[in-house]
């Protein structure tokens, strides 16, 4: 056993772990009843508890009081996995061929924006005499890519003479997965309730909340196993793509997506009725995400921000208003400044700004309150999660050397 002294690192294991975030998710709705304003503004309950659990670990670490080593990698990897399968077996053939636009254009205005960042990053690094390539490191790199291309890009700007783009890009995701969870929802609501805006499926809720009333514990089986099938599907994909295409990377939970598209496509040629099967699956998808998201926050080192210093802050800041001002004006018009384009809006800022789980827990806050938007969903998740990857990357690799050139 540890002997608890100042400063102190204990190591948390995997289901402890888990514990603490079921912990907090439960924390975080009863903080949602008790203040309102959380729930007036679409605060996800995992993000509310989440959230106050990681400031209490990065006080503690500030004062050198105690600090967590967590042990949750396998876990969310799994979480996130089931999630993404659970998002691909709730895209039926009409949903993918109705959704064909929508792709294009947001696919579009989310490669628009990574280089908005990028440009507005390098922009005011200039003016504040920052060096370009650390400056960069507070653009689509942390932000649109979140910190999995923030440990990706942050050591190449570094040997390419950007000492300390590493610390600055791995802080400024941080940053961004807050500022995130926090506007998503307030956005989502001001757009629904400015332009009075209703769900178009609100008949599913009704007759879904029905199904729920259902217990069947041969469908619960059946949903989970499915999801595992499409998990197992996903990862094979996985390792053929990384074989016929090594110099690619796509994402594990993008190929599970992919997987539970398979498998939707199987279930619907079988005859009867699926429903109350898909159901069961999207509540077991939105547990996931819900383990996921908290699990995400409640393990982020909240004490990195501290170490941003005046010139870093001010880019952020103007990150913030540059994503309101392109989802509220450009993202929000050209998805159909509709239901469905308001809820697309709560998800562009969730990866633009942190990352698809994000996008995926404002969304699900704010459709809880004003009604689903299935392809708001589907189209998230695809772009946010897989095509996004390959945009980001280039408009990165493009900047890196616009930076590299101003040094």
């Amino acid at each position: 056993m540890q002997n608890l002294t100042l400063g102190t690192t204990i190591d948390v294991g995997s289901f402890q772990t888990l514990a603490i975030a079921v912990l907090s998710i439960y924390f975080g709705e009863f903080m949602l009843k008790k203040f309102p304003i959380f729930k007036k503004y679409c605060i996800p309950a995992a993000v509310a508890g989440g959230t106050i659990f990681a400031i209490l670990t990065a006080i503690m670490h500030s004062f050198n009081i105690i600090n967590f080593n967590f042990d949750y990698k396998t876990m969310n990897t799994f979480f996130y996995n089931v999630f993404f399968a659970a998002m691909g077996l709730a895209a039926s053939l009409n949903l993918l061929k109705y959704g064909g636009k929508l792709v294009f254009i947001f696919a579009i205005l989310a490669a628009i924006l990574a280089v908005l960042q990028n440009a507005l990053a390098l922009f005011v690094g200039s003016i504040m005499d920052m060096n370009p390539l650390v400056a960069l490191m507070a653009g689509s790199t942390p932000l649109t890519g979140g910190h999995g291309n923030s440990a990706s890009f942050g050591p190449l700007a570094e040997s390419m003479g950007g000492t300390g783009a590493l610390e600055v890009a791995i802080a400024s995701a941080t940053f961004g997965l807050v500022a995130g969870c926090i506007m998503g929802g307030p956005i989502g609501r001001r757009l629904i309730e400015k332009n009075g805006l209703k769900a178009t499926n609100v008949e599913i809720a009704t007759h879904n909340k029905a199904i729920q009333n259902i217990v069947s514990t041969k469908r619960a089986h059946k949903a989970f196993f499915m999801l595992l099938i499409a998990c197992g599907i996903g990862q094979t994909l996985f390792y053929i793509f990384k074989i016929l295409l090594p110099s690619i990377n796509f994402p594990i939970h993008v190929m599970s997506m992919f997987g539970g598209i398979i498998v939707r496509f199987i279930l619907d040629t079988r005859k009867g009725d699926n429903d109350a099967l898909y159901e069961s699956i999207d509540i077991v998808g939105a547990i996931s995400l819900s383990i996921f998201v908290s699990l995400s926050i409640i393990t982020m080192k909240l004490w990195q921000l501290s170490e941003l210093a005046v010139p870093l802050i001010t880019i952020l800041i103007l990150q913030l208003i540059l994503i309101y001002v392109f989802v509220v004006f450009v993202t929000f018009k050209f998805c159909g400044k509709n239901y469905d384009g308001a809820i697309i809006s709560v998800g562009h800022i969730g990866f633009g700004l942190g990352a698809v789980p994000v996008s995926m827990a404002t969304m699900t806050s704010v459709c809880s309150k004003y009604g689903h938007s299935k392809i708001a969903f589907f189209i998230v998740p695809l772009i946010g999660g897989f095509i996004s990857n390959f945009t980001n990357a280039l408009a990165i690799t493009l900047f890196l050397n616009i930076a590299q050139s101003m040094l």
